[in-house]
């Protein structure tokens, strides 16, 4: 479970609060209930291809699948080189923040030089021995999180005591239309439950099933109680809803949290990026049967990846990033569709589709 739960909480935690309550205010918690329902609609995606369409994978008898998979694989590699523009984008964001520094170019400047550091590495073969840094940082973080949630949960119950009711955050003037698009780009906040596709070297098709199951029982219930117990600190914020706002939260609920906070985030970030990089260029190599250099993959999703470090904010990176994975998980759905096993299951998947496209087609960065 450990892979997947570091892709899952890798930078969601630290932008899902503010995300949620720009869009709709005191009903954040209903609203990632719904992201959550359908992040694990979509995680049955990845499991019904686990069970069903790797066998057919390795036999190549349907040509329809392996096509389609190849494609997603190539969809894969982008959504990873977005993401690797995210995790430092949101590093950025909350070293630059501790620091007062944080204006759009200095966290466009640092995000390119860190991604820089990290292709230099990689194409030095560096970035190997940094692989097991991702577990470290998912102790670390499910740490600060659970020490979040005891603080949060203090808070909470101080101010029930005091005033006999939970302030919440004002409803933002949005339609509806506005809500679900926006919605809609946080899919990449819940992402990381499809790695346990991708690890049927070292583990058998049941234990990698169970381990996707569980990250996502685990990880969004998480989620649901980190948003509820954020929502009476969010009036603090007063309107103003910023990438790092989880650092005034924070220190909202005690005052040493943010400098742990702010370690966690730098040191999550780092590794989650260091990982997506891995997989990436791994990904670029199988993809091209080996005939792609190693080298060049770093390069390719390296300079890409510094590009987008100046396309615009860490939501308009957030809602590419939904994007790019929407696309995945939809070819991914169309794997799973085309070895179906009866009609109930053509239109669970037709439906988990539908919702895909909405995400790709329409959705929108909060703000």
């Amino acid at each position: 479970m450990s892979t997947p739960l570091a892709s899952i909480f890798g930078s969601g935690f630290l932008v899902v609060v503010p995300i949620l309550a720009s869009a709709v205010g005191p009903y954040a918690v209903f609203a990632m209930i719904g992201v959550s329902i359908v992040a694990f609609m979509v995680g049955s995606i990845v499991r019904h291809n686990i069970l069903c369409a790797e066998p057919a994978l390795i036999l190549g008898s349907r040509r329809l699948t392996v096509g389609v998979e190849r494609l997603s694989d190539f969809a894969l590699v982008a959504a990873y080189t977005v993401s690797i523009c995210l995790y430092i984008h949101i590093l950025s964001t909350f070293l630059l923040g501790g620091l007062n520094q944080d204006t759009p170019f200095n966290k466009s400047l640092l995000t390119t030089l860190i991604i820089g550091s990290i292709t230099i590495i990689g194409l030095f073969g560096g970035l190997k021995p940094l692989e097991n840094l991702e577990r470290w940082a998912l102790y670390v973080t499910i740490l600060i999180l659970a020490v979040l949630l005891i603080m949060f949960a203090i808070y909470d119950g101080k101010q029930l005591l005091a005033q006999g009711y939970f302030t919440v955050p004002a409803m933002p003037k949005r339609s509806l239309w506005e809500i679900a698009t926006i919605v809609a780009g946080t899919l990449i906040v819940v992402q990381g439950f499809e790695t346990t596709r991708y690890l049927g070297e070292h583990f058998d098709s049941p234990t990698r099933i169970r381990a996707s199951r569980w990250s996502q029982y685990f990880s969004l219930s998480i989620y649901v109680l980190f948003v509820a117990l954020a929502q009476p600190i969010l009036p603090v914020l007063n309107g103003q809803y910023e990438d790092n706002s989880l650092i005034t939260l924070a220190a909202t609920a005690a005052v040493f949290l943010p400098l742990p906070l702010i370690i966690a985030a730098v040191l999550s970030q780092f590794s989650a990026a260091v990982a997506d990089a891995l997989a990436a260029v791994s990904n670029i190599q199988e993809a091209s049967k080996q005939r792609f250099n190693i080298r060049w993959g770093y390069v390719l999703v390296g300079g890409s990846a510094m590009a987008l470090s100046w396309y615009g904010s860490t939501f308009q990176v957030i809602t590419l990033a939904s994007r790019a994975f929407a696309f995945y998980y939809l070819l991914q759905c169309m794997v799973a569709f085309s070895v179906c096993r009866n009609h109930l299951e053509r239109l669970l998947f037709t439906v988990i589709g539908a919702v895909l496209m909405f995400v790709l087609l329409f959705s929108v960065p909060a703000g």
